[in-house]
């Protein structure tokens, strides 16, 4: 999403996540799980895994729900084999759109991303076709109205933490950094009692595109079914005028 929309998509989506609540916990318990895997139940020695505790922690995961996932992951070895796959392709209007999995079941996943492509008026194609448009970033999301402190004072914060970029728009302020040092800003902030509303490494995109009225319903229709498949963990794309 282009800084414009994030701040106009954000109450809706807040509101999304409540309704899913349950669905956006047990995927985050599978990546969780992954984590532990490929690199133990120690976040301070597991940079994935530290990087998934905080994308937890903005959807309003609770602690101990993430500690049970690690403790649970931990005693898991023998569990079913998940592999991330990135699908690339185009919505309507020429919407660039990453999708990313974890899945158990590749051609399962394979064929709902495809059809959800071709249900939205899209068309799922190769391995590098639009992630040349987004650059992988972490970002942090901070409302105003949830947080009493100055803004310099923030950005000071932030940019001695780690952060790469720090915008202050009308509602709240985005942060960026590089992958390697979102936890620690992340961390810094949680630290300042910062109310975070969103933080995730996510696929930023460089260039922007529009839906057109006619194709706002195919567009809706294609992020629903990508969104509620069980095998999806995150929908990118570089509509700037799409409501979420």
């Amino acid at each position: 999403m282009s800084g414009h929309s994030k701040f106009a998509n954000i109450k809706h989506k807040k509101a999304k996540n409540d309704a899913q609540k349950g669905k956006i916990f047990t995927k985050i318990g599978r990546e969780i799980a992954v984590a532990v895997k490929n690199g133990g139940s120690d976040p301070n020695l597991n940079n994935k895994l530290k990087d998934i505790i905080a994308k937890a922690k903005s959807n309003n995961m609770p602690n101990d729900t993430i500690a049970r996932s690690i403790k649970k992951a931990e005693g898991d070895a023998t569990g079913a084999s998940y592999e991330y796959i990135t699908y690339e392709g185009y919505g309507p209007n020429g919407i660039a759109v990453i999708v990313e999995t974890l899945t158990d079941n590749k051609n399962r996943t394979a064929a709902n991303v495809r059809a959800a492509f071709s249900k939205g008026n899209g068309n799922m194609g190769t391995t590098g076709c639009v992630s040349f448009m987004f650059e992988k970033k972490g970002e942090i999301i901070i409302e105003k109205e949830e947080n009493d402190i100055d803004e310099d004072d923030l950005m000071m914060l932030a940019l001695d933490a780690g952060a790469d970029d720090f915008n202050s728009e009308y509602e709240g302020y985005v942060i960026t950094s590089s992958p390697e040092t979102f936890s620690d800003v992340y961390k810094a902030l949680e630290d300042a009692n910062i109310k975070i509303s969103e933080g995730q490494i996510a696929m930023i995109p460089t260039t922007n595109a529009q839906i057109t009225d006619d194709n706002i319903k195919a567009f809706n229709k294609m992020m629903d079914l990508l969104e509620n498949d069980d095998d999806v963990q995150e929908v990118y794309h570089n509509c700037n005028n799409y409501d979420e």
